[in-house]
C-alpha cells in the first residue's frame, strides 16, 4: 500500500469517518467563527463591559493547553477515542447557551475558562481519532489526508464572521451565541453512532511510557516554539485595522479585503504545504513557514501603505497553513505513546498563543506604537526559525 500513490481526496471520500470528520469540523468552524470576532462587543454592548476589561476576556485562554492536556489523557486511557469528541461537544454547546444567558460581566470569564476551554477539546481529539484511523491504514498521503480533513475547519472560519455579522445584526448577539452553541453540538452528528478505537503500537510499552514527562519534552518544545511563531496573528486583528482606520485612512471595504484575505490564501495552500511535507518532511517545511511568518511581521512593521499589508497578510497565510496542516500531526509523531495527549496539548496552546499576542500587543503599541509592534512578534519568530532549524537536524539524525 505504501509504495503506490495515493490521492488525500480519494482517501477521505471512501471513509465514512474521514467524511464525517470533515463535516463535523466544517459545521464547527462555522458556529465558532461566528460568535468569535463578535464577543468583545457582546461584553461591552450587552453586559456594559470597560472595554479595557472586555480585552482581558481573552487571558482566559491561558485554561485551553491545561484542559487540553486533562481531556487528552483520559482519551488516551479510553477505548473509544470518539467518547471525548462527543463530551467536549456537548459542554462547549451548554458553555455557549450559558455565554448567551449570561447577565454579569464575570460570567464569560468563568464560563469561558471552565466550560469552552474543555469545548476546545473536541477538535483535538477528532484529529486523535484520524491519528488513529491512519496508525491501523497507513498512507503515503497522511499529511495530505489530515490537511484535506483541516480545510474543513478553516471554510468555516471564512464563511463563518460572514454569517455571525448577518446573524448578530439581525436578531441579535445573544441569539448569535444560541446558534454558537447549536452549531458546536451539531458537530457531532455527521459521526452518528461511529466508533474509533484507540490505536497502540504493540512495539510499545504504553502504560509504562505514558506516565513519563520526560517523553513529553520533544512534543512541548515543539509546541512552545510554535507559541513563538503564532503570536503575532493576535496583534494583527487586534491592531491593523486601527493602523488602517486611522493612520492609512483607508476604507472600510479595502479593511475588510486585507484582513480577510489571509484565510483564504491559507485554505488554498493546505494542500500544498501537505505534498511539501509528505516529499521534504514535515518539520523542514514548518521552517520554511516560520520564515514566511517572519517576512510577513516586517512587511507589517515596515509597512507605510496597504500593498505592504497585502504582503504581510499573503505571507503569514503560509505560516499559518503550514500550523494548520503539519502542526498536529507533527505533535502526534512527536509524542507516539498518547495521541490525544498530544493533539489536546498542541491544539489547546493555539489559544493560548493569542492570550501572549494579546498582552505583547497593548504593552509594544503603548511603548513603540504602530505599525513598529509588530517588530516584536518578529524578533520572537526569529527564534522559533532557530529552534524549528534545531528540531529538523535532530528529526534527521533520527530517522
Amino acid at each position: 500500500m505504501l509504495d503506490r500513490s495515493e490521492s488525500a481526496l480519494g482517501t477521505v471520500l471512501r471513509s465514512r469517518f474521514y467524511r464525517s470528520a470533515f463535516l463535523s469540523l466544517l459545521i464547527a468552524g462555522v458556529g465558532l467563527s461566528a460568535a468569535t470576532p463578535q464577543l468583545t462587543l457582546f461584553l461591552v454592548r450587552d453586559l456594559g463591559t470597560p472595554l479595557p476589561v472586555a480585552g482581558l476576556y481573552y487571558v482566559t485562554n491561558v485554561a485551553s493547553p491545561i484542559a487540553g492536556f486533562i481531556v487528552g489523557r483520559w482519551s488516551d486511557r479510553s477505548h473509544d477515542r470518539l467518547l471525548w469528541f462527543r463530551i467536549c461537544s456537548v459542554v462547549g454547546a451548554l458553555g455557549w447557551l450559558l455565554m448567551a444567558s449570561a447577565n454579569a460581566v464575570w460570567m464569560p470569564f468563568v464560563i469561558s475558562t471552565l466550560a469552552l476551554s474543555v469545548a476546545g477539546g473536541s477538535m483535538a481529539q477528532l484529529f486523535a481519532a484520524c491519528r488513529d484511523e491512519l496508525s491501523r491504514h497507513p498512507t503515503r498521503a497522511e499529511n495530505r489526508v489530515i490537511a484535506t480533513i483541516r480545510m474543513a475547519f478553516t471554510t468555516g472560519w471564512i464563511l463563518g464572521p460572514v454569517f455571525g455579522s448577518w446573524f448578530g445584526g439581525v436578531f441579535g448577539l445573544r441569539a448569535l451565541l444560541v446558534a454558537t452553541a447549536a452549531c458546536v453540538f451539531g458537530a457531532i452528528i455527521p459521526l452518528g453512532r461511529q466508533r474509533v478505537e484507540r490505536y497502540d503500537d504493540p512495539a510499545r510499552v504504553t502504560s509504562v511510557e505514558r506516565g513519563r514527562i520526560e517523553h513529553m519534552m520533544p512534543l512541548l518544545v515543539f509546541t512552545a516554539v510554535c507559541v513563538l511563531a503564532m503570536t503575532g496573528d493576535t496583534i494583527k486583528f487586534g491592531y491593523l485595522p486601527i493602523y488602517m482606520a486611522e493612520q492609512l485612512h483607508v476604507s472600510d471595504s479595502v479593511r475588510g479585503l486585507v484582513i480577510g484575505i489571509q484565510p483564504l490564501l491559507e485554505l488554498l495552500l493546505l494542500p500544498v504545504v501537505a505534498r511539501l511535507a509528505d516529499r521534504y518532511g514535515p518539520m523542514r517545511a514548518m521552517t520554511v513557514g516560520a520564515v514566511l511568518g517572519l517576512a510577513g511581521n516586517l512587511a507589517y512593521a515596515l509597512s507605510t501603505s496597504v500593498a505592504g499589508l497585502f504582503l504581510g497578510q499573503v505571507l503569514n497565510a503560509g505560516l499559518w497553513a503550514c500550523v494548520g496542516a503539519l502542526g498536529v500531526s507533527i505533535a502526534q509523531h512527536l509524542y507516539p505513546e498518547g495521541a490525544g495527549t498530544a493533539s489536546g496539548v498542541f491544539l489547546g496552546a493555539i489559544p493560548l498563543g493569542s492570550a501572549i499576542g494579546g498582552t505583547i500587543g497593548g504593552i509594544g503599541v503603548a511603548a513603540i506604537g504602530l505599525p513598529h509592534v509588530f517588530f516584536i512578534p518578529a524578533t520572537l519568530t526569529a527564534f522559533a526559525i532557530a529552534a524549528f532549524t534545531l528540531l529538523s537536524v535532530r528529526e534527521a539524525r533520527a530517522s
